[in-house]
């Protein structure tokens, strides 16, 4: 390292968000960026750990402390050329990632100020965009051909892994473009949509095909492994966790993608009726999930113009800081407050959902109750019980952002592939695309040994 010191005299530095009140006016990004000098200062704060717990702790194993250096240094080529090494799409994950390698940072565990890697990582493809160190390859092919099915991140990986070792990738998607749930669940203002097309252009230039409009079922798969040399299956997870209560019928009731998707879909142009929109304009908003999602669902009615925003939770609330439940290596599971909850919303923790009220249909409000949650005798899923007086929250929408079912699969024939989230449920971008490098290694080793 240029400056093996730098970790002590240098504090952590993010680039932080756009004023609150501009960036609830659009959907523009709300994360901003850092010159270039002070970039460079935070990627000197890397100590080139002796065991850099960042490797083992990403799911892709990037390289931290390498291109942490490489840029430190000001060499940005060299920078992203480690990067792309280990990471397909270092422009995605470098926006939305929780950055389980800072969690993992030496310098978190003894300061509380891990190295800004998931910013830097961000900074690198953008400025390998810029200054054209993203080229245009053209592998040689060989003869063999492979279908992905599903576009979102783990399809992608998949795709883009494979047509650099010489296959002739056809990718399939049920939706009018691709990007999976990050284009139609993510909101403009973490993840700009013309992102995607940047990186779906230069996989079309490197030869990939993909053919949108397409729903594949069992059938199709069947077929499609008789046609292609190997199928993958990248579909993630279609079905959202519901909330059967009485009342889940009313109008202003939906599932938070309803909202998400339909949103993006707004912005990229489609137009829908009145009777269609999902809107928050001028209505109490309630938000029935904790999570990330939950915390999509408030942003986006922040800018739809709501009258209040609620989140509750049915777990408990998160200590601040530090968890001593969950310590080293687990993720530390503490409170997380972000860009959204920053925007304005009331958030409650320990709260059970009983019913949905309405009035000619309509959805007026949310019977709740507080809840606590004590030991099993039999271990296992601790037990709920009564805490409080049941109480109603006005609302006129709810938005449902309580995750996603494992889908099950039948038996397909050997030259079937599933990765991602529809082999291993509901997670994080990063792992998807993890899953997709691995997969792709996996039919390339297959399709060798059959050949």
């Amino acid at each position: 390292m240029g400056n093996p010191k730098a970790f002590l005299t240098i504090p952590r530095k993010e680039a932080g968000y756009r004023p609150i009140n501009d960036r609830i006016h659009d959907f523009g990004e709300v994360e901003q960026t850092l010159n270039t000098k002070d970039r460079q200062e935070q990627a000197s704060r890397c100590m080139d750990c002796g065991v850099p717990f960042c490797h083992w702790a990403c799911p892709l194993g990037n390289k931290d402390p390498e291109w942490n250096d490489a840029l430190y240094h000001g060499d940005w080529e060299k920078a992203y050329k480690i990067l792309k090494k280990t990471n397909d799409f270092p422009e995605f994950t470098g926006r939305i990632c929780p950055a389980l390698c800072e969690k993992a940072c030496v310098l978190y565990h003894t300061t509380g100020e891990a190295v800004t890697n998931r910013e830097n990582e961000c900074a690198i493809a953008e400025r390998a965009f810029l200054e054209g160190y993203v080229t245009i390859e053209h592998p040689e092919r060989n003869g063999k051909k492979v279908a992905v099915i599903g576009a979102g991140p783990a399809g992608l990986a998949v795709a883009n892994q494979l047509n650099y070792r010489g296959y002739e990738v056809t990718v399939f998607e049920k939706n009018e473009a691709a990007g999976g749930l990050l284009r139609y669940g993510i909101p403009n203002f973490k993840l700009n949509k013309k992102i995607i097309d940047r990186r779906i252009n230069v996989m079309e230039q490197e030869g990939v095909t993909f053919r949108y409009n397409e729903t594949v079922d069992n059938d199709v798969i069947q077929q499609l492994s008789q046609q292609y040399d190997a199928v993958v299956i990248a579909t993630g997870t279609p079905t959202a966790r519901d909330l059967k209560v009485p009342g889940r019928e009313l109008k202003g009731v939906h599932l938070a993608l309803e909202l998400l998707s339909q949103q993006n879909r707004v912005l990229a142009g489609m137009e829908f009726s009145k009777d269609e929109r999902v809107t928050a304009k001028g209505k109490n908003v309630l938000v029935i999930g904790g999570g990330d999602t939950g915390s999509d669902c408030i942003g986006t009615a922040h800018r739809q113009g709501a009258k209040s925003v609620t989140q509750i939770e049915i777990m408990p609330k998160p200590p601040v800081g530090h968890n001593d439940k969950t310590p080293w290596p687990y993720w530390p599971v503490i409170l997380k407050t972000t860009s959204s909850h920053e925007e304005g919303c009331e958030r409650r923790w320990n709260i059970n959902t009983l019913e949905f009220l309405g009035k000619d249909g309509k959805l007026t409000g949310v019977k709740v109750q507080p809840i606590d949650w004590k030991p099993n005798p039999e271990g296992g899923r601790p037990i709920m019980v009564e805490a409080g007086d049941v109480e109603v929250i006005k609302a006129e929408i709810v938005f449902l952002a309580m995750g996603f079912l494992k889908p099950d699969h039948q038996q397909y024939p050997d030259n079937v592939f599933v990765c991602g989230d529809a082999a291993n449920g509901a997670s994080l971008v990063v792992r998807a695309i993890a899953s997709g490098r691995k997969t792709a290694e996996a039919i390339d080793k297959f399709i060798m040994h059959n050949s």
